[in-house]
This record gives structure tokens, C-alpha cells and sequence, in this order.
């Protein structure tokens, strides 16, 4: 049976969550996810890129009727669209929703396609948050694949989030390292990003993704030679959003 919207605060809920789940693992925090009428309708966001397949195995194990967003921003590598539909097909995934910017507002913004050579920011606006956003507003909250590890900026993620008062997300790798990242796709035999072996351990936008060299961070090769780090997926009105804010502030 489909779970019905929550009545109780998204602030509520959080804190009532983190407090549940604080010493449970990584699947057991998804399954639960999935089924806690805390956590309400909820749908994976996932770019099939480099790591994502460990969570869309543990969807496809749980529930392959799982919604699952994937953004399609019409700048994506050739052998991003390509794992994208293989990786579907063998988990068996039978709710895959490729989701595109507007039409016209493509048109209108970036026609001839070279936004992002002038303003990173309103190409990702563009392409990413805003279809997200569209795509997200049946839902009370959205799983992602961010972990603690993978940059200064997600350090303190739990593995629920407060998104502005709006919806949850639900970060389940939060506390996992690389190297159990890679220990779970070894173990379920789960085929890798092609683009990995040829040194992009972060896979976004084709023109805005580079290989990263050795010693670098593994998002160095995102938006190379800017100060930007995020697509703005996780950020609420220019701010990144990590958990709930301290008592009295709001966003």
C-alpha cells in the first residue's frame, strides 16, 4: 500500500529519524526509508554515475518499483546514457523516470547550447535543479548517494536531511568510506561506470567534467579551475543544506 503524505513537521520528522535510525547501517537505513510512514512517499535520485549502482542495487533487492529520477541534462557523456540503460535493465528497475529541462525554457536560456561556458550556475539551474525540483514535488523525500567523505562540504551529513521545510533527503552511504564502496560492488559483482577506468571517479555534465589526476580530489575534475564544487541539487536558495539548522534559524 502507497504511504500516505506526513502530517507532522519536516523538522520533526528529521530529528524523530536521525534519533531512530542514528546506529543502524547504510541498507537497513534505506529499507526502513522506504517503508516509515516518517519518511513518506519517497524516490531515488541518481545520476548513474561513478558509485550510484550500489544504491540502485539496494533499491532493486528492496523495491524495484522505487521511483528513480534520472536527469538527463542533454550534456551528459555517451557512456553515461549507455550504463544508464543497461545498469535498468539487468537490476530490473521498473521505475526509471529520465527527467529534461523545460522545453522553452531551453529555447529561451540556452539555445545554442553554450551556457555553461559563460555561467556554470544557470546552466545547472537550468538543467539540473529546476527539472529536479518539478520532477521531486510529489514527494516527501528523495534519496541521494552523498557520503561524508567526499568532500569538506558533506562532512557532516546525517542520514536525514531537512530540505528547507519542504521534504527529506535521505542520505543511507552518509557515513560509508571508499573503501566500502568499492568492497560492495565487488561483492555483488556490480559493473563500474566505464568512464572510472579512464579517470573519473565523479562523472557529471561532458563539458564539465575533467580525468583527475592522482593525489587529487576525487571532485577535482568537477568544473575544473572554478570555485564551484555543487550542481546546486543541494543547495536551497544559494546555501548548501547539510541537516537541520540550530534551533532558531531558519532558511
Amino acid at each position: 500500500m502507497p504511504l500516505e503524505a506526513p502530517t507532522e513537521s519536516v523538522a520533526g520528522r528529521v530529528k524523530t529519524l536521525n534519533a531512530r535510525y542514528k546506529h543502524h547501517s547504510a541498507t537497513s537505513v534505506l529499507e526502513r526509508a522506504l517503508q516509515d510512514a516518517q519518511v513518506g512517499r519517497t524516490a531515488l535520485v541518481s545520476s548513474f554515475g561513478a558509485e550510484s549502482v550500489v544504491l540502485l542495487h539496494m533499491v532493486s533487492i528492496m523495491d524495484r518499483t522505487t521511483p528513480v529520477l534520472f536527469l538527463d541534462t542533454e550534456m551528459l557523456f555517451p557512456e553515461t546514457l549507455t550504463y544508464q540503460k543497461e545498469i535498468s535493465e539487468r537490476l530490473g528497475l521498473s521505475n526509471v523516470q529520465v527527467i529534461k529541462a523545460d522545453r522553452e525554457q531551453v529555447f529561451l536560456r540556452d539555445n545554442d547550447g553554450l551556457l555553461h561556458q559563460s555561467d556554470t550556475d544557470s546552466c545547472c539551474s537550468l538543467r539540473k535543479t529546476e527539472p529536479l525540483q518539478r520532477a521531486l514535488e510529489p514527494f516527501d523525500a528523495w534519496i541521494t548517494g552523498r557520503k561524508r567523505f567526499q568532500s569538506g562540504q558533506r562532512a557532516e551529513l546525517d542520514f536525514f536531511e531537512n530540505e528547507k521545510n519542504i521534504r527529506i533527503k535521505v542520505n543511507p552511504l552518509a557515513y560509508w568510506d571508499r573503501d566500502a564502496v568499492a568492497e560492495y560492488m565487488v561483492e555483488n559483482r556490480l559493473p563500474r561506470h566505464p568512464l572510472v577506468a579512464k579517470g573519473y571517479p565523479s562523472i557529471g555534465c561532458a563539458p564539465c567534467t575533467s580525468p583527475v589526476e592522482a593525489g587529487e580530489d576525487e571532485r577535482a575534475g568537477r568544473w575544473r579551475n572554478n570555485d564551484k564544487t555543487e550542481c546546486g541539487i543541494h543547495f536551497v536558495d544559494g546555501r548548501m543544506v547539510r541537516g537541520p539548522l540550530p534551533q532558531g534559524v531558519t532558511q
